[in-house]
């Protein structure tokens, strides 16, 4: 696809075949961008129905250390990569069967539980995909040249993205019923990109673990992770901070959602330029915030994030009482939230770094995967809770009431992480 001189030939075959992935996935998650407003927009979903939706997404990692044994004991990677697939994916084809009008999406029907279904079978994947990619690369790419490869992927990844979302925005707004075949078709793309990911040579990791059963396996492995969050002081700050971050983020983006649909009144069109926008913005910056987590205690970098995610949310929660805006092009421009964007797009761009390698900073390199799978974990439990506690929360005091907790935490948030360096 691309011959780059420098690479070795076993690294131009796994670039070439990880970017190819990339731009598959890329289209994937252009669509899936809008898919928690397509569900209340659309489809009609309830406040509820609309948390158990984001819940999915994220729930899913507190199996991982179920997944993680479960994959050391795997011989053919490829195989299971595949099945993984077609079992996650070939439920999104049912889609195409269900009705495109607004009395048949109304009140609570038998198609938004089918939907929520559908979706939490997808995110099913995301164990098994996600350890694998790093995997495969890391079996490939030599350390000199992982981060560079990988960054060109990833940006490709994320280039692709923003032109399907707001492809995909323009024509759910022609037609808010198109999802019924846009949904199979990314089921097939999706199910090429993981095909073509599988096909990256490989050599398995030889482990020591095979005479032990898999309970055991697993509740050795459970408390070696009890044990890393109980002896590790500054990562169990670390993770507290991210504990009451997430717990933040998972109790808002929910009514965010519900607040664009029902007092903005935004349309598809215009969902998609907000988010294209701060994507846009965070690609551009992500260079120099990765500089500088390299530089600087993770601990000081999460404050940064935090405040970026405490303002964006505090001009949303503005713009409900200064709703001043201008349309352009069918786009609705709140001027309010332009600074939304501005934070947002800081967020994005600080939060991808934290999130991938910040807890790399607390454990030796052999033990990055141990940390990463904490972290992984408890993005699971607090998933279990928070995205419905938000809807909750939105019921019982209103979009203000829940947006001030949410900046509440992310302030105690910010107290710790500066409370933790400095006591070092």
């Amino acid at each position: 696809m691309f011959k780059l001189n420098f690479l070795t030939k076993v690294e131009q075959k796994t670039f070439n075949l990880h970017l190819i992935y990339s731009i598959f996935d890329g289209i994937v998650l252009g669509i899936l961008a809008l898919n928690e407003f397509v569900f209340i927009k659309s489809l009609t979903g309830s406040d509820y129905q609309l948390g158990f939706l984001f819940q999915f997404s994220v729930v899913v990692f507190v199996f991982l250390i179920f997944f993680n044994e479960f994959l050391k004991k795997i011989k053919n990677r490829k195989k299971l990569l595949r099945i993984t697939a077609l079992i996650t994916r070939i439920p999104l084809f049912s889609l195409i069967l269900f009705p495109r009008s607004e009395e048949a999406m109304s009140g609570d029907t038998i198609y938004h539980y089918i939907f929520l279904l559908i979706f939490l079978i997808y995110y099913f994947a995301s164990p098994v995909i996600f350890p694998t990619i790093n995997f495969f690369l890391k079996n490939n790419y030599r350390h000199h040249n992982f981060g560079k490869l990988y960054s060109w992927a990833t940006s490709a990844n994320k280039i692709v993205m923003i032109i399907v979302t707001f492809l995909y925005g323009l024509l759910m707004d022609y037609d808010n019923y198109a999802y019924v075949y846009i949904f199979p078709i990314m089921a097939l793309l999706s199910i090429i990109s993981i095909f073509t990911l599988s096909n990256i040579q490989h050599q398995e990791e030889l482990t020591n673990n095979e005479s032990k059963n898999i309970l055991t396996s697993i509740k050795e492995s459970a408390l070696n992770l009890f044990s890393i969050i109980k002896t590790n002081k500054a990562y169990r700050h670390f993770e507290a901070g991210f504990m009451l971050y997430g717990f933040a983020f998972m109790v808002s983006i929910t009514v965010i959602t519900i607040f664009f649909e029902r007092t903005l009144h935004l349309n598809y069109s215009s969902v998609a330029f907000y988010k294209n926008s701060y994507y846009v913005i965070a690609i551009i910056i992500l260079p120099f915030f990765g500089r500088l987590i390299g530089r600087i205690d993770p601990r000081k970098f999460a404050v940064i994030t935090y405040i970026s995610i405490a303002l964006h949310i505090f001009f949303i929660m503005l713009t409900q009482y200064f709703p001043f805006h201008t349309e352009i092009y069918g786009i609705k421009i709140y001027y309010l939230l332009l600074f939304y964007i501005l934070f947002n797009a800081l967020f994005a761009a600080t939060m991808s770094l934290l999130w991938n390698i910040g807890s790399a900073y607390y454990c030796k390199p052999e033990e990055a995967g141990s940390y990463q799978s904490v972290h992984l974990s408890l993005t699971g439990v607090r998933a279990m809770f928070a995205p419905l506690l938000g809807v909750l929360f939105y019921e019982m005091m209103g979009y203000t009431g829940t947006f001030l907790i949410a900046i509440g935490a992310l302030l105690l948030a910010i107290v710790i992480m500066i409370w933790s360096y400095r006591r070092e």
